[in-house]
């Protein structure tokens, strides 16, 4: 952990997410192929084994109210993996005018939502059919003991690769609405908005500044060490993904869906989207309780 922050301390100096492009790119074709081997080992354990572990009804447990907590953390883990509204429009902003961007974002979130679902269910469902009840929580992990042994250091290598650019996509609109921020609080700040160039033999000239330098290099070694108390990636992804998942993928977007199309209160629109916001509102607080349950039981259990 250690290690991945100091990585990160130097990934965040990337001035914006403008500049990003080949890190996301590296990123995304990590992301592809570690994919593509726990979907492939899984299939491979299934015809290996002969049958399909596990049952429909999951996990056993010693009583009914442990059953909720576990379908609660799956409620937060799920929650988690889809909303990616933090990041929605600095992507937009990045896309050239002609076609319009709406139209592209659309389109472009409706091909990564039906991608990623079906990795989803395919390492989900091929994972669970190969190991049963003793799934791990990371797939890759329960293949640890099988060959070929460099195909999971390689799958695994990848997963760190693809965490290290993940966390700058989600870092850096953070660093830059909270730069922009400070940059219109202070416009007289030196500390704030001087940029000291050095010149470096053989390679570009490097801008510094230093608000970018103590603010960047604080978020991340305060969420390193927040890493480090709570080491429990599962748990924390839960919690993270109940608080994001209905301000900012459902309410948000649907009270903004009101004002621009001026959809009057009570008409069938209004009812059916006020009704799904609410729903939403219960899966978020049903994941979050599970989730906050999970990561205490994993701390002081």
């Amino acid at each position: 952990m250690l290690l991945f922050g100091a990585v990160q301390i130097v990934m965040s100096q990337i001035p914006n997410f403008h500049d990003m492009e080949w890190l996301s790119v590296i990123a995304a074709i990590m992301s592809f192929t570690y994919s593509f081997i726990g979907f492939g080992l899984g299939f491979v354990k299934v015809i290996e084994n002969g049958e399909i572990k596990g049952s429909i009804s999951g996990v056993p447990t010693a009583n009914t109210a442990d059953k909720l907590w576990l379908a609660f953390q799956g409620l937060g883990d799920i929650a988690f993996a889809y909303p990616y509204t933090i990041i929605l429009l600095e992507i937009q902003d990045t896309l050239k005018s002609s076609p319009p961007e709406n139209k592209i974002m659309k389109k472009a979130s409706m091909i990564s939502i039906l991608i990623t679902t079906f990795f989803y269910l395919c390492c989900g469902c091929f994972g669970y059919a190969a190991f049963g009840n003793l799934t791990p929580r990371n797939l890759l992990t329960g293949f640890g003991f099988y060959e070929p042994y460099w195909l999971i250091d390689f799958a695994n290598a990848c997963i760190v690769l693809h965490l290290v650019g993940g966390y700058q996509l989600y870092s850096q609109p953070v660093f830059g609405f909270m730069e922009r921020w400070l940059t219109r609080k202070y416009p007289t700040s030196g500390f704030v908005n001087n940029f000291y160039t050095f010149k470096l033999p053989s390679l570009h000239p490097l801008k510094i500044n230093l608000l970018r330098i103590t603010f960047r290099t604080a978020y991340v070694v305060s969420t390193t060490a927040i890493a480090m108390i709570f080491p429990y990636f599962n748990q924390v992804l839960g919690v993270l993904g109940a608080l994001n998942f209905w301000p900012m993928a459902i309410y948000f977007p649907v009270e903004l869906y009101f004002v621009q199309k001026k959809i009057g209160a009570w008409t069938k629109k209004w009812i059916v989207l006020r009704i799904f916001s609410f729903i939403c509102l219960l899966v978020t607080i049903i994941g979050l309780i599970g989730s906050i349950e999970g990561l205490i039981s994993a701390k002081f259990g």
